[in-house]
């Protein structure tokens, strides 16, 4: 798979470079950093539902375990994601820009967006090395409850959520967001691929987390592999600006689609083709001020 994906890269330019981007993190360890070398996601959305399929490498600079935050619209389904359908997509991409290559580039494409109670657990499951909860948060307050809580629980001294993320949290909530994803990982400092973990959830824009991030620092490109009907041409949230193309985006069939993954087929509509493509996102970390929203 490996291999599959440096081969896709050098082809298409899709590399997956160093990100911290669409989850926050508190270590159970006070002092200790948390890195993320390599980001791997692909999101799927047919104008009503979206599946978010995430793997990642994960490292930090000792021993630790650490909860991660995944703030979402809506209640999210969670299972056990399938990563060689992010290869098979990239392998996919890889194949239809060198075919295009080879013919005369179409004229006119659109999507050309730069150059009562607090809380409540309402899933809670072991994936592989992931110990994923589903809450629902209605206030800031049940929300810091509920991480001072769990961490409490693991045995973590003076437990305590950082302002940042505090604050970050309360725009979420104000926004209208009320389910959020803590996910338990166990880390050291040897970078591990974690087993992929894929999120189905009602949206009526396809949703990337970004606000979540503003407790880290540093510059950061992000890589999404992008599945929709059809092109996107408005985007409310992330300036557009910032959003780059490194290829032209390209129509795949509809068998092409069911090969590649049948529930993002079904989620799409069964339909005779789709549009897939990589949008490379970049910007310091702090400055992430609104999620990537996109219709």
């Amino acid at each position: 798979m490996k291999r599959i994906l440096w081969t896709a890269a050098a082809v298409t330019a899709l590399a997956f470079p160093a990100a911290w981007a669409d989850r926050g993190a508190i270590p159970f360890t006070e002092g200790v950093e948390i890195f993320e070398p390599n980001q791997r996601a692909l999101v799927a959305w047919n104008g009503e539902e979206e599946i978010l399929l995430l793997s990642t490498d994960l490292a930090a600079s000792e021993s630790t375990m650490a909860l991660e935050v995944l703030p979402l619209p809506s209640e999210p389904e969670v299972k056990k994601g399938d990563v060689q359908v992010l290869a098979r997509a990239v392998a996919l991409i890889s194949r239809k820009v060198a075919e295009r290559r080879m013919k005369t580039r179409a004229a006119g494409e659109a999507e050309m967006p730069g150059r009562e109670p607090s809380g409540e657990v309402t899933f809670h499951e072991r994936i592989g090395s992931h110990d994923v909860s589903v809450t629902h948060v209605l206030d800031r307050s049940g929300f810091v409850a509920w991480v001072e809580d769990y961490l409490d629980s693991a045995g973590v001294g003076n437990p305590a959520v950082p302002e940042p993320l505090k604050e970050v949290v309360e725009e979420y909530l104000k926004d209208g967001f009320a389910w959020f994803v803590f996910d338990v990982v166990s880390l050291d400092e040897k970078p591990k691929t974690r087993e992929a973990v894929q999120y189905r959830f009602k949206t009526d824009h396809l949703y990337y987390p970004l606000r979540i991030t503003r407790t880290g620092t540093g510059f950061t490109e992000i890589d999404l592999v992008v599945l929709t009907p059809h092109l996107l041409n408005v985007f409310p949230g992330f300036p557009h600006k910032n959003i780059n193309l490194p290829h032209e985006p390209v129509t795949v069939t509809g068998i092409e689609l069911w090969t590649l993954s049948r529930e993002m087929y079904d989620l799409l509509g069964k339909p005779d083709e789709a549009r897939i493509r990589v949008w490379k996102l970049s910007g310091d970390l702090d400055s992430f001020g609104k999620d990537l929203l996109a219709r």
